[in-house]
């Protein structure tokens, strides 16, 4: 679904990524989805998401599905850990996180390219077995192996971590040195801060256009 919320005398259209497959009829296989942060499986330990749920702006939905399809052609589909996040949210991470820790996370006095609906974190998730590719890092884990371009682990591991950074270039998102899971798209200073909740969301009237087209 996409549904429609005003900021800033705008009107944003954000897109429920559980919902891509219906509203984009040529998707072959589902964007799988991992929300950590709606379970106590992530680097605070503790719940801070209501809904597993991940958002994007419709255009840079649209850009996803093009990876989407690009890596489908090497045996691979893409495991989205996050997408959209609330203002409040990032504040969260960045009171409760060490100094140490803040180097990974964005400061809520200038917002983050998530508040924004601009920016994923994914993976790459094997599509005979449905499991996630093994990565140098797991996701959220703050030391060097989550550099992009960290020399070790295995060349298995490598090779899916560089498919994910070279495609994902290639459709209009860039990467970061320290995140190799976090991309941003090339249209993020173009859009406001939001601090929508995953219900304000879904209780927000509906685009009248429900497609995606690339």
């Amino acid at each position: 679904m996409i549904y429609l919320l005003e900021q800033d005398k705008r009107f944003m259209e954000l897109v429920d990524l559980d919902t891509v497959d219906l509203v984009h009829s040529e998707i072959k296989h589902p964007l799988m989805m991992d929300v950590r942060y709606s379970r106590q499986d992530n680097f605070l330990g503790r719940v801070v998401y209501s809904l597993p749920k991940s958002f994007l702006l419709k255009h840079v939905t649209e850009d996803l599905i093009k990876v989407h399809t690009m890596v489908n052609a090497h045996g691979f589909g893409l495991l989205v850990f996050d997408g959209y996040r609330p203002w409040s949210v990032t504040k969260i991470f960045w009171d409760e996180s060490s100094q140490h820790d803040r180097q990974f996370l964005a400061n809520p006095e200038s917002g983050s390219t998530h508040n924004r609906g601009c920016a994923v974190d994914l993976s790459l998730y094997d599509l005979k077995t449905g499991k996630e590719v093994q990565m140098p890092s797991g996701f959220d884990e703050m030391n060097e192996k989550a550099y992009t371009a960290y020399p070790d682990g295995s060349e298995e591991s490598r090779r899916a971590r560089d498919l994910l950074q070279w495609t994902m270039k290639e459709n209009g998102f860039t990467g970061i040195k320290n995140e190799w899971w976090h991309f941003n798209h090339l249209t993020q200073h173009s859009y406001p801060v939001m601090n929508f909740t995953f219900e304000e969301i879904l209780q927000a009237p509906k685009s009248p256009i429900q497609n995606l087209s690339w």
